[in-house]
């Protein structure tokens, strides 16, 4: 038992043993630690490149997050068209292809969030400091440039190095409160100008939003659960909620990668582009859609889709989250692929669209510095810095390497759940079947929000009941919680 335990200590001994598990490196080696210290030494912005400085650039992250990728301005334009302006950190510049550095960061190809650590792509000297876009400080970045028309419909773009400055570092909760009608964030009134800019922010990404879910975009919304620390204790399980601010700045970077990727194409540059082929388990999709009164076609239709989720969320808000965990798995998984410039992309049949590259998030993201190598080689017409062969190797480590991430965070995730809980062995909870299967039956409790396997009374249930059980056992080393119907 772990009832007056370090809880981040045992999570933190957890991550790294699953970290090793699954062949991720927890820690940064001589060579690269070396590295790090000349270029501290050397670091600076160049000159030459175009000043933005002056323009009201602001950074929007979660509270905590300290590697600030991406910042965002944006201009109104006649006829209530508007240009949005995404400055990515410039990574490339610090980070060579081939170094120590590099070498690591395509080891993990992505930074490792648990609830206790965080195990990053690049060291924090780098990814939180001298390549972060930090407030207050100058930098260089990768300007995507973006035109929009007053419905959201592409006019033109552009790409571009530029010397930027972050003129406010805010957080999702307290700017979705603001736009929906709350008090301004004190960082946020303290700029002049930066509200009115915002609001026109705002504006233009429902418009992109709007437009993409007529075409089909998805939505989905998980109801995953995050440990809140109290010192080195978890007093409490949160779940992740969706809110205006998250949407403006997923919906800037989803036109933002898109762009890259086109960028990539009209130079002839191949490209690392990210898909969701369409679903080879439609006739499942089908059947989870008719279970609900919802018949669709025969044939992958993401239109027809996103009309049923959004119904669906409408109707029942609560067993949505559960409802978007199925349809996610059945649409299967995100991949990387290497794309030959003028070649038929596969697409992301999630956010209907055609052009898909990641290229926002080159401090956490190994696919997204390579994305950039070849978006400045594209700016400067100069020679490829990948062969076909390579994009095609690190298409295939990205994808592998960031599925095994993904399970370090999850299996952590569990055992922190099954730690706050294992004090309440025999309490009852409100809880809905989440899978019902030959290989088990789970259910998620509601308050926490946590999911876990029924051991007793499954017979009969089906997806969607909602029903009471009783907290039998955990296992925090495995992640384990086990319940009994009531």
């Amino acid at each position: 038992m772990h009832l007056n335990g370090n809880h981040r200590a045992i999570l933190q001994r957890i991550a790294r043993t699953a970290m090793a598990d699954h062949g991720l490196l927890t820690d940064f080696p001589p060579p690269a630690l070396a590295e790090l210290e000349a270029i501290k030494a050397r670091a600076g912005v160049a000159a030459g490149a175009r000043d933005l400085r002056d323009l009201l650039w602001a950074s929007i992250d979660n509270n905590h997050s300290p590697d600030l990728d991406q910042i965002t301005v944006a201009e109104a334009m006649p006829d209530g068209a508007a240009r949005i302006l995404v400055a990515l950190a410039d990574v490339d510049s610090l980070v060579k292809k081939g170094t120590a550095l590099d070498e690591h960061a395509r080891w993990n190809t992505t930074s490792v969030y648990t609830a206790a650590e965080v195990f990053p792509m690049l060291p924090e000297d780098l990814s939180t400091g001298l390549t972060s876009l930090n407030c207050g400080e100058d930098r260089m970045a990768v300007v995507v440039d973006i035109r929009v028309d007053a419905g959201g419909s592409l006019l033109g773009s552009d790409l571009y190095m530029a010397r930027v400055r972050n003129h406010a570092k805010l957080a999702y909760p307290g700017v979705a409160a603001w736009l929906e009608g709350g008090a301004a964030p004190e960082a946020l009134s303290a700029v002049p100008g930066l509200e009115a800019n915002l609001r026109l922010q705002d504006r233009v990404a429902q418009k992109l939003k709007g437009l993409r879910h007529l075409h089909g975009a998805l939505t989905l919304h998980s109801a995953e659960a995050t440990p809140v620390f109290d010192g080195d204790r978890i007093r409490d399980l949160a779940a992740e909620e969706k809110d205006r601010a998250k949407a403006l700045i997923e919906d800037f970077m989803i036109a933002a990668n898109g762009v890259s990727a086109r960028y990539l194409t009209a130079g002839n540059y191949p490209s690392l582009r990210r898909v969701v082929r369409t679903p080879k388990r439609w006739d499942r999709i089908v059947a989870v859609a008719g279970e609900h009164g919802t018949r669709l076609p025969e044939a992958p239709d993401p239109v027809a889709l996103e009309a049923f989720l959004g119904q669906a969320e409408a109707a029942d808000p609560l067993r949505f989250p559960d409802l978007s965990l199925t349809i996610v798995k059945l649409l299967g998984k995100g991949e990387y692929v290497a794309e030959q410039p003028g070649a038929a992309a596969p697409g992301h049949f999630g956010l209907a669209v055609k052009d898909y590259a990641h290229a926002t998030a080159p401090n956490r993201r190994f696919a997204d510095l390579v994305t950039q190598r070849m978006l400045k080689a594209a700016m400067e017409a100069g020679p490829c810095p990948y062969t076909m062969e390579e994009l095609g190797q690190l298409a295939a480590r990205c994808t592998r390497e960031e599925d095994a991430a993904g399970k370090v965070e999850r299996q952590v995730g569990k055992s922190a759940a099954a730690l706050f809980l294992e004090d309440r062995i025999g309490q009852r909870f409100d809880a809905i079947v989440t899978g019902a299967a030959a290989k088990g039956t789970w259910v998620r409790i509601f308050s926490p929000p946590t999911e876990g396997r029924l051991l007793e009374g499954t017979a009969g249930l089906e997806v969607g009941r909602r029903v009471q059980v009783q907290l039998t056992a955990v296992d925090v080393e495995r992640g384990f919680i086990d319940f009994r119907r009531v």
